[in-house]
């Protein structure tokens, strides 16, 4: 095995790590800030989110169970909703303070899981293409004021379609990206949508991916899935603290 590659634990601390420079470059400057300092750690933020899709993509493609590990993402969404709120200032209740990220990436990751169960032969479920259809649509539209919106419900789903395919994947995740990155420019703020352009840098890291879980003494399957809401819960209070009860994004 080439010395240089890497597993998936490695990418998903790499991932998580990320994560959190990114979220707490909100907590300590909020808002659609301008500062070189705040842009340059939410480009290494950047690297999250494709590496997620990702390893929806595969876990799906390694699970014994599609419909157990659907309804764990569903749980971790649900409860994450609630710490997501809590750490960016957003009513609990969706839609009191706008249309975009009323709650995590957990659920459309969740949502993504689901397609990919309802889609592929190998899990052995019997859909009609028009039923394919309407899941698709009716999880985008369930995904789209979340996190990452409907990118992160189709691009784990063109990521498993790929999966013997490393080349395609890394069009995947340039596309979808695109499409997330053009809405932000339209619609939001035109830097922070060239901003979304930068998660091409997670590219080179998943082309170094072995295929391995990696070695640990610990179970980091279940670390992953707790960090996401305990991080939010963090980052909630150092919010409060530094800024008091205010939201930190738009």
């Amino acid at each position: 095995m080439n010395k240089k590659s890497l597993s998936s634990n490695t990418l998903k601390l790499i991932a998580i790590a990320a994560m959190t420079l990114d979220h707490l470059t909100w907590a300590f400057v909020p808002g659609l800030s301008r500062e070189w300092y705040a842009i340059a750690l939410h480009i290494i933020g950047r690297l999250t989110a494709p590496i997620m899709w990702f390893f929806i993509a595969e876990g799906c493609f390694h699970t014994r169970n599609i419909k157990k590990y659907v309804l764990r993402l569903a749980v971790f969404a649900f409860i994450s909703h609630f710490c997501y709120c809590f750490a960016f200032g957003i009513p609990f209740v969706p839609f009191k303070s706008g249309i975009f990220n009323q709650t995590g990436v957990m659920l459309p990751l969740a949502l993504a899981a689901a397609l990919i169960g309802i889609h592929f032969d190998r899990f052995q479920t019997k859909f009609s293409p028009a039923a394919k259809v309407i899941a698709i649509i009716a999880a985008c539209l369930i995904a789209f004021p979340a996190d990452w919106s409907s990118i992160a419900v189709m691009a784990p789903l063109f990521i498993f379609h790929h999966h013997e395919n490393r080349a395609k994947q890394a069009l995947d995740i340039v596309i979808w990206s695109a499409v997330y990155a053009a809405v932000y420019f339209i619609f939001l703020d035109k830097l922070y949508g060239i901003l979304q352009l930068f998660t091409v840098l997670s590219i080179p890291l998943l082309m170094r991916y072995n295929g391995e879980r990696g070695s640990s003494r610990l179970k980091l399957k279940w670390f992953f899935y707790i960090y996401y809401p305990a991080h939010l819960i963090a980052v909630g209070i150092l919010r409060l603290a530094l800024h008091g009860d205010i939201s930190l994004i738009f």
